[in-house]
């Protein structure tokens, strides 16, 4: 008798399939989402150092410019420590801002030979005192004549009207400004302390000529007049140097000789 063996379900091998498909597909999506994450760390990784970069570089530049500012800070305050003397020297020596000229190398003796010239140069002498400075203070002559070459001597008065010692302090300049350069001031008493005791009176030596090349220059043939203007005002040290008090709104008194 013969036996038959059981026959298999039709679909059998298509589950098999199937199976194996769900199987290897289940793998590569798994495989595929930890490639993703791999991938996602990474770019977390490179983003994140990128974002320190970035701010290591604007670190750099806030401290950068940090050094630049203090640095600049400190040279303007230097300057403008520096700014007045340096100014006050140029201006002494080359006669820039009608300030006469001080420069004792320029005395030389060919500069004191009078010019033979028929023209003479009035000289005037004005002046003025801070409204804070109790100080009479006035040229002793009015004006005096010179030719280029010739030295003159003149005289201020100053006398402290107060009760208590003060110290004082003169600039001076030149009209007009364009002859400051020829203005030639061998003895004077600007920018020095001049310190007076209650009622002191004292008279102020200036001592001066106006350089020969004037009479070659010209530009200086329509000036017959030149004033030798002072101003004095109230002084004191600071840091080690002399310096005017600071008043607020300046007030200002002129003085003339009579």
């Amino acid at each position: 008798m013969l036996r038959v063996a059981p026959r298999q379900p039709l679909f059998a091998p298509y589950l098999a399939r199937q199976f194996q498909q769900s199987t290897i597909s289940k793998q590569l999506n798994e495989s595929s989402q930890a490639q993703n994450e791999a991938k996602l760390e990474a770019e977390k990784a490179r983003l994140d150092k990128l974002t320190k970069e970035r701010e290591e570089r604007q670190r750099y530049k806030n401290r950068t410019a940090t050094y630049y500012t203090t640095s600049l800070g400190i040279v303007f305050l230097a300057l403008a420590f520096c700014a007045v003397p340096v100014y006050r020297a140029i201006c002494q020596r080359t006669g820039w801002g009608g300030i006469p000229i001080t420069d004792s190398t320029r005395f030389t003796p060919d500069k004191l030979v009078p010019v033979d010239t028929n023209k003479r140069i009035r000289v005037q002498f004005t002046c003025q005192s801070s409204g804070v400075l109790p100080w009479k203070f006035t040229p002793l002559q009015r004006e005096v004549y010179v030719v280029p070459g010739e030295t003159a001597l003149a005289f201020y008065r100053a006398k402290n009207m107060s009760k208590e010692d003060i110290i004082g302090m003169a600039t001076y300049s030149i009209i007009p400004e364009n002859a400051a350069a020829y203005f030639n001031k061998i003895q004077c008493f600007c920018f020095e302390e001049q310190r007076l005791s209650a009622g002191e009176e004292v008279d102020m030596p200036v001592f001066f000529f106006i350089d020969p090349d004037f009479a070659k220059d010209p530009n200086m043939r329509s000036i017959d007049d030149i004033v030798l203007h002072y101003s004095f005002f109230k002084a004191a040290y600071s840091d080690g140097e002399l310096s005017a008090v600071p008043s607020g709104k300046l007030e200002l008194k002129a003085e003339m000789v009579q």
